[in-house]
This record gives C-alpha cells, structure tokens and sequence, in this order.
C-alpha cells in the first residue's frame, strides 16, 4: 500500500510539472505574432494619418514606415497559428517526456523503490536489534580456518609451550602460568588456547583483575574471530571501560565494533576522541587512520586524513629537537605544549589524567593561577567519580597548590 502511495504522489508531482512546461510552450506559441502584426499596421495607417495633416516630414515618415514595414513582414513570417501552436505542442511533449525519464531513471539508480520510509529512530532500533541479536563468539570462530604455528616460530618456545599445557591441566590455579600461556598462546598465533587462558587468568584474578587483563582478553577473542567483535568479546571491553575508561585498545576494539553493527556515528565518536587523546605511536592509531575517511563520511562527518585530530604529546622528533634547544626555547616549546593540552581539554574534555597532567605542568612552568583555575574546574567536571578527584588532588600537590 505504501509503495503504491509513493508511485501516485509521484506521478501527481510529475504531471504537475509536465503542466508548467506545457503551459510555458503554448503561450510562446499562441497568437503572440497576429497582435505584434496588427499593432504594426495601426503604426501604418498613424504615420499616413501623420504624413497627410503635415505634422511629420516627409522624409522622416517614409524612413519610420520603412522600418515598420520590416517588423509587419518579420511577424508574418512567423506562420499561421495552427503551425506554430502545433510547434509549441511538439517541443512541450518532448521536453516533459525527458523529465519524465530523467526523472523515473534518476530515482531507479539513486533511489530505493519499494522501501518504505526509513526515519532515523526507527533505523537506530533495527541496527541495535542486529548487533544484539549477533553471532556468538563460538559461531564467528567456527567461519575462522586455523591458524598454523609460525614457520619463524622459535622450537624450543613451541615444546614450551606444550608443556605448559599439560602443566596446567594438573594446576588450574595457577596464576602466573596462565598469564603465561596467554602470552606464548597469541605469540603462536593460537588466539582460541591465548583468550581462554586470558579468561581463566581472569577468573582467578577476580576483583584484582585490571582493565588491560579484560583489553588482553577481548583483543584474543576478536583476533580468534577473523577481527569481529563477538557479545562475549564486547562484556570484555565494557569491563575494561568500567575499569579504566581512558583504556585505548578498549576505545578501539568498542568502536570497531559499532562499525561493525552499523553505528558509525558512535563509531566516529570514539575514535575521533581516541585520535586526540592517544600518544604518537600508538598502535591502533593506524588501524584508525585506515578507516576513518570511509566511517567518518558514514557518520555523516566526513573528514579528509589531513585533518584528522593529532595526537597529543610530543613526537620521537620532538623530543630529539628538544635535546639540542637552550634552556628559555625548552621552555617555550614546552609552554606550546602545555597550551595545545589546554585548548584541546576546553573544546573536546578529556580523561582525568590529561586534566592532572595540565595541573602539574602550570605548576612547573610557575603559572599557579592558571594551575588553581584548570583544577577547580577539573573537580567540577569530575564530582561524581571519586578516583579522578583522588588522582587530580596529587597532580594538585605536586604543581604547589594548597589542598
């Protein structure tokens, strides 16, 4: 029914523009010629009238009916009405006929005939709906061929390795020895055997478990699964954003998984803001860079590599230029620093430790106004989470201030 209500309300609005070519065509070609004709002969007949009581000389008279006599025989030329009215019918069904398909063509290649309309809440439902009802971590490894051990892969750490299996079968308690078998696990490239002993370390760690030990656990459990964020791998991630929000292969892993499901807008969001706050050479900022012109454009911010938020801190060359500064350029350099951070914390936020970094930093250049000013508004920003005021309240020490 809906689809027959677009095809109608479509076909209404095509005809109505039919008409306006239509009506364009037919009054250029009515009898538009025959009035221009006979205002050319009442000329005549003035300038005889004229001519005839003296008023106009006669040189003048013969030169303006000549020039009226030019313009009588141009409009006549025009033809009679019935041809040029059926001229005027001919090019009006033309051109309405190639709106028409330029039209219908235009909407069959762009468009999406048969669907119906599509408003935003009701695909951010549909989207949310797939990505919960998504394959299980199970299903996504079972699409996955084994991975064979590394033809480069040290022999001596293979048989290790089997050993520390079947030692672990024998000490399901131990906590070092799976910390152990996770690590030599993905190193073999064995990510199911590296992220079920990660999440046996886990359990074993219980609530001393650290936001890296569940980062380890779902970055082995995507990697296992061809690099799709299974449910099991995204309760991982929500653990180590619950743990450490500032964690960035958590940051990563959260927005390739929105991506995934279709939810470029949260996608971009987080990685946009992981660009700023990671330091240069973090390794998941290529993998960012590698798809940030394809999600930000879906997330309908489309933003060219060159103007992709830097991140923050300085570069390997920074550092090495620094080396070889004087002590005021030092600190001018660092001063740019410092105001970089500054800016970047006023229009986008950031984590806790970036506002203590900012702190500390005033208080080492010896600008304590400035260092009160950024941590009271730090405490504002952070008064409901009781281990960032704890953390901002060191920085504070440290850059001089009074508790």
């Amino acid at each position: 029914m809906e689809n027959a209500l677009f095809w109608i309300a479509a076909a209404a609005l095509t005809g109505l523009s039919m008409l306006a070519v239509l009506r364009a065509f037919w009054s250029g070609g009515g009898d538009g010629s025959d009035a221009d004709a006979a205002v050319y002969r009442a000329q005549l007949r003035e300038l005889d009238r004229d001519a005839a009581r003296g008023t106009l000389p006669a040189a003048e008279a013969e030169a303006a009916r000549a020039e009226v006599a030019r313009r009588l025989l141009a409009a006549d030329d025009a033809g009679p009405p019935e041809a040029r009215r059926g001229a005027a019918v001919a090019g009006a069904t033309t051109a309405a006929a190639t709106i028409m398909a330029v039209g219908v063509g235009t909407y069959l290649w762009l468009g999406a005939p048969g669907y119906g309309d599509l408003p935003l809440d009701g695909r951010i439902e549909r989207l949310e709906a797939a990505r919960a009802a998504r394959p299980g971590q199970a299903a996504a490894e079972a699409e996955v061929p084994d991975q064979p051990v590394p033809d480069d892969a040290d022999p001596q750490v293979v048989a290790m390795v089997e050993r520390l299996r079947t030692v672990l079968a024998d000490r399901p308690g131990d906590v070092e020895g799976w910390r152990l078998a996770a690590r030599f696990e993905a190193g073999l490239l064995d990510h199911e055997r590296a992220w079920r002993a990660q999440d046996r370390l886990v359990a074993l760690l219980g609530e001393d478990a650290a936001a890296d030990d569940f980062a380890d656990l779902a970055e082995q459990m995507i990697l296992a699964a061809g690099g799709y964020v299974s449910p099991e791998a995204e309760r991982a991630l929500a653990q180590a954003a619950r743990l450490d929000p500032s964690n960035g292969r958590g940051r990563y892993y959260a927005g390739l998984m929105y991506a995934q499901g279709g939810r470029f807008d949260l996608a971009w969001r987080i990685w946009r803001r992981l660009l700023s706050d990671s330091e240069p050479g973090a390794p998941w900022l290529d993998a960012i860079r590698a798809q940030a012109e394809r999600v930000s454009s879906l997330a309908g911010d489309p933003t060219p590599l060159d103007a992709l938020p830097q991140p923050r801190g300085p570069s390997a060359d920074d550092i090495e230029a620094a080396g070889a500064l004087s002590p005021d350029e030092r600190m001018e350099m660092i001063g740019g620093m410092v105001e970089g951070l500054s800016d970047r914390l006023a229009k986008d936020g950031g984590p806790p430790a970036d506002w203590g970094r900012l702190v500390t930093a005033y208080g080492v250049l010896g600008r304590q106004d400035a260092a009160a000013a950024v941590y009271a508004e730090a405490k504002t920003v952070f008064a409901a989470d009781p281990a960032a005021l704890d953390l901002l309240s060191r920085s504070a020490e440290q850059a001089g201030l009074a508790p």
